[in-house]
């Protein structure tokens, strides 16, 4: 009951930064759950959560396969990283490592979104540089559990429009939450189980936080909340270092 009622305030509370800034949800629980349980787990109960809101926002707008077109060697340099990843992944890292590596990523974010106000073009080098940035992030979501950095600065970077911006994270978040399911349920052991009832569980509490966070998008200025957001991530992340 304790473990129930944690993953609904975790996701609910995850739920309303997705619902009023359109991303963060993987973030904010995997930063929260990993405080008290193993990040292996923690990365399970994202799942199913996870692919419902990345589908949403992948479809919404239609335009798939232009962007798969466009974002094909992003896309194979993810799943190179979660194949061969340069970094202890959740199963093979103690918990102190995978904390480290998600409270530095979180502390690294952070400081992006208080400090970077407009990031250079990159969009005439994209063809060398996607492969790279996949690698890294397909890397980086078999060490944490989440993909942020680099991969959501580099599609900022490239001067997409709003509409497409929004689908290519879609894109990218949905193909990774497949490769990051594919490689727990490969790695899933008896002292590493994958509880998928609580993941389900979570859609629940992450879907009713993200009505609220829409709701509160309209009555917050959305500077204000992200300012809150990222200044929240850069505590979480240092606790998470320090302890």
């Amino acid at each position: 009951m304790e473990m129930l009622a944690l993953v609904i305030m975790v996701f609910m509370l995850a739920g309303m930064v997705k619902g009023a800034l359109g991303l963060g949800l993987p973030t904010v629980a995997m930063g929260l759950l990993t405080l008290v349980i193993a990040p292996f787990q923690a990365a399970s109960l994202l799942i199913i959560p996870s692919m419902i809101t990345n589908f949403w926002q992948l479809f919404a707008e239609g335009r798939v396969w232009s962007l798969i077109q466009r974002f094909w060697l992003l896309l194979l340099g993810i799943i190179v990283g979660t194949v061969f990843s340069f970094l202890p992944t959740l199963s093979q890292a103690t918990g102190k490592t995978s904390e480290v590596l998600l409270g530095g990523m979180l502390i690294v974010y952070g400081l992006y979104g208080l400090w970077v106000k407009q990031l250079p073009n990159l969009a005439p080098y994209e063809k060398w540089l996607s492969p790279i940035v996949g690698y890294l992030g397909g890397a980086l979501i078999v060490s944490t559990g989440v993909i942020i950095i680099p991969a959501v600065p580099y599609l900022q970077s490239l001067r997409l429009k709003r509409d497409d911006l929004v689908q290519s994270l879609g894109l990218v978040f949905t193909l990774s939450t497949i490769c990051l399911a594919i490689y727990l349920q490969l790695h899933s052991t008896g002292t590493m189980p994958i509880d998928y009832r609580l993941a389900w569980i979570a859609v629940i509490p992450a879907v009713f936080g993200m009505w609220l966070g829409q709701k509160l998008r309209y009555r917050i200025p959305e500077q204000r909340f992200r300012r809150f957001f990222f200044i929240g991530l850069i505590l979480l992340g240092t606790y998470m270092v320090v302890h």
